[in-house]
């Protein structure tokens, strides 16, 4: 038996609810859960024989002094012990399988869906909500189908036990038949608590784990401002808040889990006594009533599955339903696309970047995102084959091609929602070579249009690596190229091997403006058609800034690039400069040319000189 991890095609989850998901997850591989039930009902059934073959060994062998028919049995029960040992093995060897698959498939489908909704999904679900749901949730929905193996079983076993014991005795059958669905009512309560708890402790786990990545990245900017023991102590109180209601889940299920030992224990005590009185009046035989003690012992068995599977069950559904919260997100309509193209079960291709996501980290959508009512007869609009203007109808914006074109807002907010726009990260009606942007392949759009931030994502990897973005394209000669453009010659020098220097997650060994001169490189190094630069030069100092201006503009001469700063260094490298104020382009012409016709834009491009000299 093989597992074959569903990375390439993990299929369509059901996202209608967290049962349905879960039973997605048992069709999914119908033939594995099938022989789980079946190696499961075969190992069940077979703890009810062995008190069947003492009973004969008994009655058959040592009442009737039958040495022979004695040591039949004895070789039956050892033989019946061996097969229960190895279908034990290959019931858990099947599960584990199971298991397995169910968590790499969850895992492959909410990769996909991560990658789908790209830069939509700082803005809807926090960090540690998504890391919480990759990592605990995954493990305790796949522990659920534990219930298709040894909880179809235990069921079969059930009604085994019952049939073995009328053989019996009628009345012990009816205490079974009776006495289990009963012990189910008992604990019945407590598990509906536990779902409540469990649901609120996950969710309040999530935003503290969101609260801890937040310290943790800002944690030099917190011990600068002297803010590093404030942030530290309030996280240390929501902590005991949440400390205190893992206790009431643990109280909970301590109790659940004792239940499950002790209702059954109870149980069989009174089946036994019962069993003793009718053996003390003649009514079954010795052999019968060891026979009625082993059923009933082997019993717990199958109810402690059925106790422990229920409550694996109500954790499970507790964890799918934040899994298929998540499958359900859907990117911003960048394009009026229909349903069906938003569905989360939908492949999707990979994005250069988006505002607060990176070129590697990569951006939201699919190629199925693009159709809608933006094409024509259901099909995409051809993209430029050429160097082509930008033209953003909601500021007045006009990005004439191969052109360094510099934005100065008066709102950052505004300078953030217009890079979304022209990278069709937000509805707009932004055209490109007089074409929508929106009624172009989204893949396309991503293939040549670039949009970095100053804050997008450096995953771990060699600086080389995080500089290629997974790109296998680009030797070390354009590597170089694109650092010393982005004055980060001195970042893999420093380095103590260079290029193939380990650098982790975040960049965090790295300074601020180092992390900043390496998005920027990195930016570069993807040679896009169209790049737009939010801030790229906000966190070096004045000399360095103004190296940068100089070879960016001589880096991406006869290329579109967007910058989007109020940076004067910056904005006097630009071919033209437009001045946004109020969402509205108000000014454009060279920097020197704004400076003196505008006094918006002069105070504006002042602040940040004071700010640059300070």
């Amino acid at each position: 038996m093989s597992l074959r991890l569903p990375h390439s095609d993990p299929g369509t989850p059901d996202t209608r609810g967290p049962l349905l998901y879960i039973w997605w997850l048992v069709r999914s591989q119908p033939w594995r859960v099938l022989r789980g039930a079946a190696i499961g009902t075969i190992w069940m059934v077979g703890l009810a024989l062995r008190p069947y073959l003492i009973a004969r060994a008994i009655d058959d062998g040592l009442r009737t002094g039958d040495h022979r028919a004695l040591l039949f049995w004895v070789a039956a029960i050892v033989v019946a012990g061996l097969l229960l040992a190895y279908a034990g093995i290959m019931r858990h060897r099947t599960m584990t399988f199971v298991r397995e698959d169910a968590s790499a498939r969850s895992a492959a489908v909410l990769l996909r869906q991560l990658t789908r909704i790209g830069a939509v999904l700082p803005r809807k679900l926090a960090a540690g909500e998504v890391a919480t749901v990759g990592g605990s949730d995954i493990v305790h929905t796949s522990q659920v189908l534990t219930m298709t193996g040894p909880g179809v079983g235990a069921v079969i076993a059930y009604a085994v036990v019952a049939v073995l014991l009328w053989s019996v005795s009628p009345t012990l059958a009816l205490c079974i038949l009776v006495g289990v669905p009963a012990v189910g009512l008992a604990v019945g309560p407590l598990l509906r608590r536990l779902e409540r708890v469990e649901s609120a402790y996950r969710r309040e786990q999530g935003e503290l784990t969101t609260r801890a990545g937040d310290i943790v990245a800002g944690l030099r900017v917190l011990a600068g401002v002297g803010g590093r023991g404030l942030f530290a102590r309030r996280y240390a109180t929501r902590s005991q808040a949440l400390l205190a209601k893992g206790y009431r889940v643990g109280a909970v299920g301590s109790w659940v889990q004792a239940l499950t030992l002790v209702i059954p224990g109870l149980f069989l005590a009174a089946v036994v006594w019962l069993a003793a009185r009718l053996a003390a009046e003649g009514t079954i035989t010795i052999g019968q009533l060891v026979a009625a003690y082993g059923y009933v012992a082997v019993l717990m068995v199958p109810v402690w599955f059925l106790l422990e599977g229920t409550r694996q069950t109500i954790r499970g559904r507790v964890s799918a339903r934040r899994i298929v919260a998540l499958l359900n997100l859907t990117p911003d309509p960048v394009d009026g696309s229909t349903a069906e193209a938003d569905s989360p079960g939908r492949a999707v291709a990979g994005s250069t970047g988006g505002a607060g996501s990176s070129a590697e980290a990569g951006g939201g959508g699919s190629s199925a995102e693009a159709g809608g009512s933006g094409w024509v007869g259901g099909e995409p609009w051809p993209a430029p084959d050429r160097a082509a203007e930008l033209r953003d109808p909601a500021t007045g914006l006009t990005v004439p091609a191969g052109r360094l074109v510099g934005v100065a807002a008066a709102d950052p907010a505004e300078a953030g929602a217009l890079a979304d726009r022209l990278a069709r990260f937000a509805p707009s009606d932004v055209s490109w070579g007089g074409v929508p942007l929106t009624a172009i392949e989204l893949a396309e759009v991503r293939a040549r249009v670039l949009l970095a931030d100053h804050e997008s994502y450096l995953f771990a990897g060699t600086l080389r690596d995080v500089l290629r973005a997974g790109r296998t394209t680009g030797g070390d000669a354009e590597i170089r190229a694109a650092l010393r453009t982005a004055a980060a010659e001195d970042v893999a020098d420093a380095l103590p091997s260079g290029l193939d220097s380990e650098v982790g997650a975040r960049a965090r060994t790295l300074s601020g403006g180092q992390r900043q001169r390496v998005r920027l490189a990195r930016a570069l190094l993807a040679e896009p058609e169209v790049l737009i630069l939010v801030d790229p030069t906000s966190a070096v100092d004045a000399h360095t800034e103004a190296r940068i201006a100089d070879r960016l503009r001589t880096a991406r001469s006869g290329r579109t690039t967007v910058l989007l700063a109020t940076s004067p260094l910056l904005l006097e490298r630009a071919d033209t400069v437009a001045y946004l104020r109020d969402g509205r382009v108000v000014a454009t012409g060279s920097h020197a040319e704004l400076l003196a016709r505008e006094p918006g834009y002069r105070a504006l491009v002042a602040r940040d000189t004071e700010e640059v000299r300070r």
